[in-house]
This record gives C-alpha cells, sequence and structure tokens, in this order.
C-alpha cells in the first residue's frame, strides 16, 4: 500500500530509539506474525483484509466485512478465529431469526418451578454473523447493548459475556433482495468496516493452484496458535503504545471535518474517534512500534469513518461516494509533523 511506503520511508529517514526488546514488540508482532503464516496457509492475498482483522482483534473492536459473494469474507473471519483458542459461534442471519435465537431465552424448569436462563450463540468469545443484513430492525437491536457493553440483559438480570468478546460480520452489498439496511445505532458499534474486492489474476491463479492440488479440507490446515490469555495481553500492551497530543488533535480534527463538511448528511460521532485512536495504537504496535505516527492514524481512519458517515442525498444521486469524501478529507487536513 502507498501508506506503508510511507511509513517505511519516514523511518528509514528518521532514525528511532530501538524498542525491539519491549515486551510491546515482542508478544504483539510475534502473536501477529503467527496469525498470519496460519492464515496464510487458506487465505492468499487480501491482506489489507487480514492486516484490518487482526487491527480489530488487538484493538479488540468488532469488524464488518463487505465484499461480493466468493471472495472468502467468511473464511477469513472463521479461519481467523479459528487460529485463536478460543470459544467460537456462527449465526446465519435469516429474515424469520428472532433476538431470543441470539441471545437465549428463560425456559421453566418443573424440577424447580423457577425459570432457568438458556443462553444463545452469542455467548461466546468470537462470533462470526454471517450476512448480517438478512435480519430485520427487531433482530438488529438485539445485538445493540452486546456490542457495546459486552453484556445482555434479559428479564432483569444482566449476564456479562466473556473476555475476549468480539463480533466478526459479512454482508453482500449486490444483493437486495430479502435484506434489510442495518440502523446507524448498530453501524456505530462496528470498529471497522472492510471492503474487499476480487483477487487480482496473480492471486487467482495461485487460489487455483492451491486449490488443485490440496487433498484436505482448508479449514483443517488452521491450526490454534493463541489462546485467549494472550489476546488479552495483546490487547492490553496495545493500550500502553504511546500518541503524542499532535497526534491525538490530528484524529479529532479529522472527525470533527466529517461534522462540517457539506458533502456529509450525518458525521462521525465521539466513538469514531476513540475508534481511530484505539485502531492506531494496535496498527503501531502490529508493525513494530509502541507509538503512533500520523499514517497509522491514515491507514485505519477509512475503514473507521466509511459506515459513520452519510453522504448528503442530492451529492449521493450524483455518484458521490462516503469513501470518496473521507479520502479527501483527510488528505485536506494538515498532517502533524
Amino acid at each position: 500500500m502507498e501508506s506503508e511506503n510511507n511509513l517505511d520511508a519516514q523511518q528509514s529517514e528518521s532514525p528511532t530509539p530501538n524498542f525491539e526488546n519491549t515486551p510491546t514488540l515482542q508478544i504483539i508482532s510475534t502473536g501477529v506474525a503467527k496469525i498470519k503464516a496460519e492464515l496464510g496457509k487458506v487465505i492468499v492475498g487480501q491482506q489489507d483484509l487480514i492486516d484490518s482483522l487482526i487491527i480489530g482483534i488487538i484493538a479488540n473492536g468488532h469488524c464488518l466485512i463487505e465484499g461480493v459473494p466468493g471472495i472468502a469474507k467468511t473464511l477469513s473471519a472463521k479461519l481467523l478465529a479459528q487460529s485463536i483458542q478460543v470459544d467460537f459461534s456462527r449465526i446465519q442471519f435469516t429474515p424469520d431469526l428472532m433476538p431470543s435465537d441470539i441471545l437465549g431465552t428463560s425456559v421453566f424448569n418443573q424440577k424447580t418451578a423457577n425459570f432457568d436462563f438458556k443462553a444463545g450463540p452469542i455467548f461466546t468469545n468470537i462470533v462470526l454473523i454471517d450476512e448480517i443484513n438478512r435480519a430485520p430492525a427487531k433482530t438488529q437491536s438485539a445485538l445493540f447493548e452486546v456490542m457495546a457493553e459486552r453484556q445482555i440483559t434479559i428479564d432483569g438480570s444482566t449476564y456479562p459475556m466473556a473476555d475476549p468478546f468480539i463480533v466478526l460480520a459479512t454482508q453482500n452489498p449486490i444483493e437486495q433482495e430479502g435484506t434489510y439496511r442495518l440502523p446507524e445505532a448498530q453501524l456505530d458499534r462496528f470498529l471497522f468496516k472492510i471492503e474487499i474486492d476480487y483477487p487480482d489474476l496473480a492471486d487467482e491463479v495461485t487460489i487455483l493452484q492451491q486449490h488443485n492440488v490440496r487433498r484436505t479440507n482448508q479449514t483443517e490446515v488452521v491450526q490454534g496458535i493463541l489462546t485467549a490469555n494472550d489476546v488479552l495481553e495483546m490487547q492490553r500492551l496495545a493500550k500502553e503504545v504511546t500518541i503524542e497530543d499532535s497526534v491525538v488533535e490530528y484524529i479529532a480534527k479529522i472527525v470533527n471535518q466529517t461534522r462540517n463538511n457539506p458533502l456529509l448528511f450525518l458525521g462521525a460521532s465521539p466513538r469514531a474517534s476513540i475508534s481511530i485512536l484505539d485502531a492506531a495504537k494496535a496498527r503501531a504496535a502490529m508493525v513494530g512500534r509502541d507509538f503512533v505516527i500520523p499514517e497509522d492514524v491514515k491507514f485505519v481512519a477509512l475503514p473507521a469513518l466509511r459506515h459513520r458517515v452519510i453522504v448528503s442525498p442530492e451529492k449521493e444521486m450524483e455518484g458521490l461516494t462516503p469513501d470518496f469524501v473521507v479520502k479527501e478529507m483527510i488528505e485536506s487536513i494538515e498532517v502533524p509533523r
């Protein structure tokens, strides 16, 4: 990526202190390398997707993956969860899905004459929600509390989620029949919206070659190499990455600009600012730094903002997209030195 090239150039031009022996770099960089090695056994290309998903895990944020069918959205999310030895569940969203099918329900126990709570599939560490936009608003609303507060409240009782708790969701932007637009309040709870496209020719040739020689199920190739405690430690260490006040102000300016841009009908909330800050810290740690630079912010700003802003109706009719507006806006803001 261009941003990655700029990052490498900046690091080579200005010498920085050596942090190779710090626990932050050792634990996070080693963990990231292990995950990429496992996913690389099956997933060809899609480096932006893999990097963004790993940043989401380290930043303890939920990710929404959007792309046409057949480009490894579900497979990538499933294999990422498989590379981490934690509880995992997959929920296929359908129009007839009810909130109780996700959260659980109270069942009458004849022996005790009381209602016992039977937990639903949301009670896990990593949950994959396939085709999330196929469920109606009533079912989507069941995710609001658990995504924001990592707990659910049923019949007056509160049930916390186990740590870590990450939601990975997929959706198809092309097919409209039988789908529902996700509520803005729910979209705002996703750290990233990751948009992926078709592989290039070289990657597709590699995909075909690997498929031709593979004799086992591709999901059996990936092994669990990190534990829940490993992930929690990576998340804790990422929070200790330092960020200068000038870079914090840079993040605030970007988000504030979304609220004052005439091309946008809806700007981003302070939750977006926090998401960018947390994701920038995770990205810095992932590439081997214990401090954030503006390039980290640029890398995470687009996936952190594209689902949180709405283009004004008249500009949308002209073909303007959130990605175009956000990119132009980021480039117009002066980068701190």
